[in-house]
């Protein structure tokens, strides 16, 4: 293993369904990372403890129920408590792994009874989701995908039928929507594929590159869709967020870093992320560190004033056991933000037709964006007119070397046509001739026309509040309405080969 300056402590959850792979998963995870050198905890999962001293949940009055899934949430937190501590002081990487997190306990009780029982004991479903976990992983029950495969004969605790495991496996993924890092591991493969696959989702999101040592097929997908999107109730089962990334100063030819704050009702998360790019092949990584609000404040005034602060409105949500983003760009923003939405998930079909068959059917899918520059947030968020800007990001010319112009590295002259139909033409990056001057070297809107076409770009009449007016009243509101949270943990990771 490459040499690491700190070391990780990274937070697991393995949660699902009866049957779902998660008492493998843990024992294949721990062989894997014990093998290079990791320090693995298990977390016992609380509800097998408690259940097996005797209490059947069958005979609880809905009273007691309540408080028992209180009691059980307390139990877990300080069980949890005290394999963190366990990882704060190794001193070796660690893994700790969680069979179920708090919010696993949402799933059994109404949600007027989980909202009252965080309420009487100062819980969030920010600290509990998001900060306290870096990860979490949804092993699909075998009874949903599987059922020939289905059985409750080796539990002593299970008992639940194929409908009712199904139930309690949607509730078990329903409860984790909107975690930032939140991966679904369903029956699409035979079963050592799926746990070879949850390996390498672990391994991905913590920055392990495995080569060619797992079967990895999945990948990071982006569609674009037309707005504006259908009513809240043609969606299933969805958690929104709050959503502002600014860019910061660094050398752009070797690192894209970021910071993200991501919240809802006040309560907020915070990553930094770093993008690294490989000096000859122009592959990238991405190291990914949660931050403590202080953390994120003092990083605050190292934006880059080349980028555009980006807000979003961002909605996670499950449709037939795939996990989607949702991202609504919000004012204020570039003209050419005006109206985005962007749909992403992460999956193996190759076939295109076939994966935009498989997205949600209630949103309108105008074309598939993986790879397209003209919908990466970093040249969304440039200030600079596209053509002439050399930080626009271009991707990979046919030697594998990064460009970061449209004109500088290209083969070809780029035809900034826009089609007629507002779909931006894949050799144009998405702009018209007239368009791409959006905004001035002050970093003031001149008076655009807007994108041509649909999805809400254009057109657009007059200047909208400059972008950094937004992030400078956005700092110096931070102490008076955001709680400091000085208990999150640090996640220093580095990309390392094996």
């Amino acid at each position: 293993m490459a040499n690491q300056s700190q070391k990780t402590v990274y937070k697991l959850v393995l949660t699902g369904g009866p049957c779902g792979g998660k008492t493998t998963g843990q024992s294949r995870l721990s062989t894997f990372f014990e093998n290079l050198g990791w320090k693995v905890f298990r977390v016992p999962e609380t509800a097998t403890v408690l259940l097996s001293g005797g209490v059947k949940f069958a005979d609880l009055s809905p009273d007691e129920a309540s408080k028992f899934q209180e009691n059980l949430l307390k139990t877990m937190i300080q069980i949890e408590n005290t394999f963190f501590e366990l990882g704060r002081t190794c001193q070796r990487n660690c893994l700790i792994i969680c069979d179920r997190g708090a919010m696993d306990a949402s799933a059994f009780i109404s949600k007027e009874k989980w909202e009252a029982m965080m309420a009487a004991n100062n819980w969030n479903s920010v600290e509990l989701r998001d900060n306290r976990y870096n990860h979490i992983v949804h092993m699909v029950s075998a009874a949903n995908g599987a059922e020939d495969f289905y059985s409750t004969e080796d539990h002593a605790c299970r008992s639940e039928g194929v409908e009712l495991a199904r139930e309690l496996d949607y509730n078990a993924a329903a409860a984790w929507i909107g975690h930032p890092y939140f991966d679904v591991i369903d029956n699409s493969t035979d079963f050592d594929k799926k746990m070879n696959r949850l390996i390498a989702c672990v391994c991905q999101k913590i920055g392990i590159d495995t080569g060619d040592r797992l079967n990895v097929n999945s990948k990071k997908r982006k569609f674009l869709v037309k707005s504006p999107i259908p009513a809240d109730t043609e969606f299933p089962p969805f958690q929104d967020f709050d959503v502002v990334h600014n860019y910061l100063q660094s050398d752009m030819r070797k690192a894209q870093v970021r910071l993200r704050k991501r919240g809802q009702k006040g309560h907020w998360s915070y990553i930094h992320t770093l993008r690294k790019f490989h000096p000859t092949n122009g592959q990238s990584v991405e190291v990914r560190t949660q931050l403590t609000h202080r953390d994120y404040l003092n990083m605050l005034p190292q934006r880059d004033d080349a980028h555009f602060t980006i807000f979003k409105k961002r909605r996670c949500f499950i449709y037939n056991n795939q996990y989607y983003q949702l991202d609504i760009y919000r004012q204020p923003t570039h003209p050419r933000c005006r109206g985005l939405v962007l749909l992403e998930t992460y999956s193996a079909t190759y076939d295109q037709d076939t994966l935009i068959q498989s997205l949600p059917k209630f949103l309108t899918i105008e074309k598939e964006v993986t790879g397209d520059p003209a919908y990466s947030m970093y040249n969304l968020s440039l200030k600079e007119d596209w053509k002439t800007s050399k930080k626009y990001y271009a991707g990979i010319d046919s030697n594998g070397r990064s460009k970061w112009s449209m004109n500088g590295h290209s083969d070809s002259k780029p035809d900034h046509r826009c089609k007629t139909n507002g779909v931006p033409d894949e050799k144009t990056n998405g702009h018209s001739e007239k368009v791409n001057g959006y905004a001035s070297k002050t970093g003031d809107y001149p008076n655009v026309n807007g994108h041509c076409g649909r999805n809400g770009h254009g057109p657009v009449n007059g200047a909208t509040i400059p972008n950094g007016k937004a992030h400078k009243a956005e700092l110096q509101n931070f102490e008076s309405n955001h709680r400091i949270d000085l208990g999150s943990p640090k996640i220093p990771k580095v990309a390392v080969n094996i």
